[in-house]
Formats: structure tokens, C-alpha cells, sequence
């Protein structure tokens, strides 16, 4: 009995990313660049259950972009400026 583990004794996941180290690089840095565009635009417009759901769920960026393109698209970010609140 060996102590060291192959890639067949691994999950899928961890097999995927042994075996697919650039590829999974690219898809990490994928996610994670969509995913912080569409909290920071959902925090932005208060879309408190948009910015939970995007938090959450893990789809590669396909939630992300479809909120970024077809929802928050449609509302507008208003801010008060400093002479207004004097």
C-alpha cells in the first residue's frame, strides 16, 4: 500500500486541475474579474438580492455578465454631490 495518492485516486476536480493547470488559471482569473464587476455594480444600485445571488453561486461568470448586460444596465447610479448636502 502506497502513501502517495495518483491522479486516478483524486476527484474529478482535483484531477481536472492537475492535469489542466493553465486552463483552470484562466478560468479562476475569468470568474473572479466578472464576479467582482457585477458585486460592485449590484452594491452600487442597492440590488441586495442581485449582489447575494452573484456572491453565492459559482457559473464561470455567466450570472455576472448576464446582471452586468441586461439588468443593471437599465438603472442608473445617483449620487449626491458634497454642495448638495450643505
Amino acid at each position: 500500500m502506497s502513501s502517495i495518492l495518483s491522479i486516478t485516486d483524486l476527484g474529478p476536480l482535483q484531477s481536472f486541475i492537475l492535469q489542466n493547470p493553465v486552463l483552470f488559471s484562466v478560468l479562476l482569473i475569468w470568474t473572479l474579474i466578472w464576479k467582482a464587476i457585477g458585486l460592485w455594480k449590484s452594491a452600487r444600485l442597492s440590488h441586495k438580492w442581485w449582489f447575494i445571488s452573484i456572491f453565492f453561486l459559482n457559473t464561470l461568470g455567466v450570472l455576472e455578465i448576464g446582471y452586468i448586460y441586461f439588468v443593471a444596465k437599465k438603472y442608473d447610479v445617483k449620487v449626491e454631490s458634497d454642495e448638495a448636502n450643505k
